[in-house]
């Protein structure tokens, strides 16, 4: 978020706040990363970034979200920009995502879903390219557009781009002497320099000057390859003093979030993963002798797995949870199964599960993609009449989906109801993501984000 005020005269004055929002839009690097945090205000940074140019009538930039759906979310890159853009008197062409302003220069978002989209801008002359989420482009989409940042209009061809940390992605790789290699922070007082590269084929040569760079020669002319500068600038939540005022509780709803995330989001770490023992701890459940008063509702999630286990074979085993929600909101893990079954294994346990749960317990399975997976809902649905019964595809990875069940567990909101069955499951999820089986986090994360969701797939509509 930035500054935007009345002057004399009622001119609009539009200023970054002092700090990392500074240094990005001050940077004279051809690429310059403004990375870190959630909430540094790096998507008002990136929309301030064109207004330098708007003057000239020759001037076009865009900015890129990997699809469309993200340009257009509430707070995204098109909602932003109706409460900046206006203020300069630009005209919006939302049909096709665009802001003109008076002289003529152009502001235009896109996406770029799939590497092949990068072909629909064969040709193109873009003076200045914005990134929101780099992270999220691959390593090809990005070079491809970095030779699609050319002018004609008098502005420099410069990249600017905005992105959260994220360990496994290529901008991890090309940003890392910016980053401390053991804590996985950005080295403060390597934030805003400028580095030089040339790339050799798919190597990229770095060096602190661009004369280091000298030796390298165009093969078809002989010339120097003419260098580009790079810097990163880290962000901070508490960098983002107008965010912090107008919504003091965001500090607390990133506090809130497992650990990988809240150190990605909150602390700007470029090195953590997801580990055993990161995502979950037997230590921050309470174990108790008995289920307490006031369940709002029960649920039991299903992992289902259709190959027994013979010599010589590891596979997944069908899993279910049963958890129940609190009046006071917290909750409580009541039972948990798994075994190595045939398909129809697999059916007597579920159907004798669900009659020793009683039809107070909804019961929440995963469909599989395609007409089998439809078939088979249909086939279990059917076999469970009398009992509440939805199913739902899988929606994101399996550590996205961990992921609540694991902020509330370290939150203190989790109890275990003592059982037979609490070692292997607490030594289960200790291990995850890094153990060969996932079958009871599976369950654990179907169990308990079914019992927050209310999407559903029922007979009639699977």
């Amino acid at each position: 978020m930035a500054g935007a005020e009345q002057g004399q005269g009622a001119q609009t004055i539009i200023r970054p706040q002092p700090g990392p929002q500074t240094t990005f839009l001050g940077s004279p690097a051809d690429i310059a990363i403004y990375g870190g945090s959630a909430g540094g205000g790096k998507t008002w940074a990136l929309l301030m970034e064109p207004l330098r140019h708007v003057a000239n009538s020759a001037f076009g930039a865009v900015f890129f979200r990997r699809t469309t759906v993200q340009v257009r979310n509430e707070g995204g890159l098109w909602d932003e920009s109706q409460k900046l853009y206006p203020l300069i008197g630009a005209d919006p062409k939302e049909h096709v995502l665009k802001w003109e302003f008076p002289s003529g220069a152009s502001v235009a978002f896109a996406h770029l879903e799939h590497d092949k989209t990068v072909l629909n801008w064969q040709g193109s002359q873009i003076p200045l390219i914005c990134f929101d989420e780099l992270t999220h482009f691959s390593a090809k989409q990005f070079w491809y557009m970095v030779s699609r940042n050319r002018s004609m209009c008098g502005v420099r061809p410069y990249i600017r781009a905005t992105c959260n940390p994220d360990a496994d992605s290529w901008v991890a790789e090309f940003i890392s002497w910016w980053i401390d290699p053991d804590s996985g922070l950005p080295i403060p007082e390597r934030g805003g320099k400028l580095r030089w590269f040339v790339r050799i084929g798919d190597t990229i040569v770095w060096a602190d000057s661009p004369e280091e760079l000298a030796e390298y020669k165009n093969p078809v002319d002989g010339q120097p390859i003419p260098p580009k500068s790079v810097t990163f600038i880290p962000a901070r939540l508490t960098d983002n003093a107008a965010l912090m005022a107008a919504d003091p509780g965001y500090l607390a709803n990133l506090m809130a979030l497992p650990t990988v995330e809240r150190e990605r989001l909150l602390g700007g770490n470029w090195k953590i993963r997801p580990a055993a023992g990161l995502l979950f701890q037997r230590g921050w459940c309470e174990v108790v002798d008995a289920i307490p008063a006031g369940v709002v509702k029960w649920m039991r999630g299903w992992d289902m797995a259709a190959t027994p286990k013979t010599e010589g074979t590891d596979p997944d085993a069908t899993a279910g949870t049963k958890i129940g929600k609190l009046a006071d909101g917290r909750y409580i893990v009541a039972h948990h199964c798994n075994d190595f079954l045939s398909p129809s294994g697999v059916e007597r346990l579920i159907r004798n599960t669900a009659e020793a749960d009683g039809k107070d317990v909804h019961i929440s399975l995963p469909q599989d993609p395609g007409q089998a997976g439809k078939s088979q809902v249909t086939n279990m649905t059917k076999l469970l009449a009398g009992f509440t019964v939805r199913a739902t595809p899988e929606s994101g990875d399996k550590v996205t989906r961990f992921s609540p069940f694991s902020a509330q567990a370290e939150a203190g909101n989790v109890l275990v109801l003592r059982a037979p069955w609490n070692a292997a499951w607490f030594s289960s999820l200790e291990g995850f993501p890094e153990a060969t089986h996932d079958d009871d986090a599976d369950s654990t994360s179907r169990a308990f984000n079914a019992l927050l969701s209310a999407s559903t797939y029922t007979l009639a509509n699977v």
